[in-house]
């Protein structure tokens, strides 16, 4: 099964008076689609999009994976406990287990403006240790595996009329960074999204050039 998500058709979320504007891919806050409440795993993606000087307090999270990609500009994050700052750039990718309890600190501290994708997933165990990773400059096609649920994000970066396959998983989530993509008779632009099922082999063929962010998952969560 297929069904593409277009970028429209996103929960309009956040505080745009404080400058925060958010469009949610799936239930959250004060939004509820009892049918769009997860998928597999994956239970958020967030396009983020911060004005300079912009930011969420500290608060906090526990019992999830959360993960960051930056489109553009700079994200600052901050650990209240330590004191530490770390500054993720488009390219990295930022991993935050929360386990069984984390506040965290996350602003737009340059001068121009941030977007930036947040997805969270459900991890197979509550409870654990938090941790904090960054990896800088992930490579193109380099998979990068979750350690608490059994999920791995591809990064693709296509030219124009380049192919790649989209994983074979019980749940396949592709989103579509920048540029166009096609999936099938689909035409997928930059903040659309698609949701496979049944661990069909498909393949998407970037029109010009595209960057996509493809999720696969195996497990669908045992709580929530």
């Amino acid at each position: 099964m297929r069904e593409v998500w277009r970028a429209g058709e996103r929960f309009r979320g956040g505080d745009p008076a404080a400058g925060i504007d958010t469009r949610h891919a799936f239930s959250f806050s004060g939004f509820y689609d009892p049918d769009n409440v997860h998928f597999g795993p994956l239970t958020a993606c967030n396009e983020e999009y911060l004005a300079p000087g912009a930011g969420f307090d500290p608060h906090p999270h526990r019992d999830l994976e959360i993960v960051s990609w930056v489109v553009e500009g700079e994200l600052t994050h901050l650990d209240p406990a330590t004191g530490e700052t770390t500054v993720v750039r488009p390219g990295d990718v930022q991993r935050l287990t929360a386990g069984s309890g984390v506040h965290h600190a996350e602003r737009n501290a340059g001068t121009k403006p941030l977007r930036f994708l947040q997805m969270w997933l459900i991890p197979a165990e509550a409870g654990g240790e938090p941790e904090y990773e960054v990896v800088r400059g992930i490579a193109d096609g380099t998979p990068y595996a979750l350690p608490r649920t059994d999920a791995v994000l591809h990064v693709r970066r296509l030219v124009d009329g380049e192919r790649t396959a989209v994983p074979a998983a019980p749940w396949v989530y592709l989103h579509v960074v920048r540029g166009v993509a096609l999936l099938g008779e689909e035409r997928l632009t930059a903040g659309d999204a698609a949701r496979v099922t049944d661990g069909v082999e498909l393949a998407v063929v970037a029109e010009g050039a595209a960057e996509l962010l493809v999720w696969e998952l195996h497990t669908e969560p045992t709580y929530e």
